[in-house]
This record gives C-alpha cells, structure tokens and sequence, in this order.
C-alpha cells in the first residue's frame, strides 16, 4: 500500500515553491505519493523548451514587479496570481498514474457541484472552457503531474502578460484566450483558492484509501539542496541566457503542439552549427533530442530518424521540407 503524504506551502515565491517541487521529484524515497498545493503571485510559468520573449511581455512583466519561471515541464505558458490554486502529484513510477491523479481534482470539484472533463492534450474543463492545463515529467525514482486550478485569477493581467499565438487560438476556434479559460468562481461564486484545499485534501485520501501524513513545508527552506535548486533556476542564464538571440527561420503547429526554429548555419561546409527549438510540446526530452540530432547535420540532406517518432519526424520535415 503506498503512503500517501500532502504538503501545502504558505510562501508565493514561485522559484522556492517550484524548487521544493523539483527536490521532492528527485529525493521522495519509494512508495510514497505527494500531493503538493501551492500558490505563485504574479507569475508568468512557461515551458521547459519556450522562448520567453515568444510567450510573454518580459519587460512589462518584470517592471510591474512580476515574475517569470521557467518550469522543468514540457506545455504552454500560463499565468499564476492568489486567485489560482497548483497542484503538483509526485509519485514512485510504480504508483504514477495520470487519470487517478486527476480524478482527485474531478472528485473534489464534487463538493462544489462542479463537473470537471478531461480535454485535449492535457486540459480539464468544465462547461466546454479549460480551467487547469497540466504537464509531466519522468524523473530517475518519481515521476510528476503538475497543474493549475483557476478559481479567480485576474483575467485582465493575464492577457495583460501573455502573448498568445493566433494560430492556436484559431485551431480552438476561440478569439482570444480570455474566452477560452473559466474561473471556476464564475460558475461557484463561494469557490476560492483557499476553500478548495480541504475538498482536495479529503478527495486526495478518498481516491488513494488511506490517511495522508501532513508535512510541515517549513523544513524544506533552509534545506540546502532546495536552495541550490531555487539559485539555479531563478538565475538570469536558466530564464533567458540562450534565447535572446533566438531568431526564427521556421515556425509550424502540429498536432503535438507548435514550434519555432531557429538554425545556426556553416555556409561554407552547409551544415548546421547549432539548432533552437522554442515549442509548447508536452515532451521536453523529444525536443532535446532532435535539437542534438540536428547539430552538425548536413543542411542539404535531411539525417536519418526515427519514422516512429512523430515529433521529430515533423520537426525534419519542417526544416528539410
């Protein structure tokens, strides 16, 4: 039977929140599943593989006192302020399981007479609007499922912040992203961040059958593997080092999300130096490998692939095609 254990943060920092998510992905010993529920105020999160420049207004944000955080996770880039509720399951691979994972969320929206669906790639909606977009990741000994919840997050800030690209607000057949998200509040006006968590809780045991330990989030600050972490991936070169002289030579949406390139090229010996790829994908470890596929690879003959792999066959297509 596994053990199940539920921390809640107090602190809104989105880098230490996010690091005590990363340290518990890598060091939560076996048999165990975490349910972790934290806040961020103010914060841009983008995807693991995206061009922050692409995704949101960075000097707006950051002037106006907000945040930007790149996450260790594949997926679009969302905003995050008091008015949202994240949850992140990190669980022993034995016990990783998506839908039952998600089924907590589904099951506490219950309590409030809310039907939650799951849409898309990784959405859950509710009446036809997304209101939580989700992104995993597989670690060595645990694997994770993150999310948001949307309860009364400030819609104009959000789109104050975001730049969303056209195409896949056409392929969802909405005009802006404003109509295409919900607060749940607007369907339960009594719905807030802080009253959902004792339905989460209560759902997370019911779904799991058993009693969860409740972990005291304080004992992570100062442990000193957490504040590495929070240093690395607030740092200036993690946020935005190799992107501010991206440059896109190819851009496409596919099924599997959308993707900028940019390519780096040895004129004299026709070969590429170095490849970008900017993308929404849900699978960061796909990206990388096509990016070290394509280095050094020549620009007139596409290499060989994996004609299995359908993100980096799309990827090749693009630039050869």
């Amino acid at each position: 039977m596994s053990r199940l254990r539920i921390i809640i943060s107090p602190q809104y920092d989105p880098f230490l929140n996010r690091a005590v998510e990363q340290h518990l992905t890598e060091c939560q010993e076996e048999g165990v599943v975490t349910m972790y529920l934290w806040k961020n105020e103010r914060t841009v999160v983008i995807g693991y593989n995206q061009n922050p420049y692409s995704e949101c207004n960075v000097k707006l944000l950051l002037d106006e006192g907000g945040h930007l955080m790149r996450r260790g996770t594949g997926g679009g880039a969302v905003y995050h302020d008091l008015g949202n509720i994240n949850f992140s399951f990190i669980a022993d691979k034995r016990l990783y399981d998506v839908k039952k994972q998600l089924s907590v969320i589904q099951d506490a929206l219950l309590a409030y007479g809310l039907h939650a669906e799951i849409s898309g790639r990784n959405d859950l909606t509710c009446e036809g609007r997304k209101f939580s977009g989700n992104a995993f990741a597989k670690g060595q000994k645990n694997n994770l499922h993150h999310g948001t919840i949307l309860i009364k997050t400030d819609g104009a800030m959000m789109q104050r912040y975001l730049i969303v690209d056209k195409t896949k607000l056409m392929k969802n057949g909405v005009k802006s992203v404003a109509s295409r998200v919900i607060n749940l509040s607007e369907l339960v006006p009594e719905l807030t961040s802080e009253n959902i968590k004792k339905p989460l809780i209560t759902s997370f045991e019911k779904v799991y059958g058993g009693k969860a330990t409740m972990l005291d989030f304080d004992t992570f600050i100062n442990n000193k593997e957490v504040q590495a972490i929070r240093e690395h991936i607030a740092s200036d070169e993690f946020l935005f080092g190799r992107w501010r002289q991206f440059k896109t030579t190819k851009k496409a949406r596919f099924l599997w999300g959308g993707v900028e390139i940019a390519l780096h090229v040895d004129e004299a010996n026709a070969r590429i130096k170095d490849v970008q790829i900017a993308t929404d994908c849900l699978e960061p470890e796909a990206i990388q490998q096509a990016e070290q596929l394509l280095k050094g690879s020549s620009t007139k003959v596409a290499p060989e692939h994996d004609a299995e792999n359908e993100i980096m066959r799309d990827i090749i297509n693009l630039i050869y095609g």
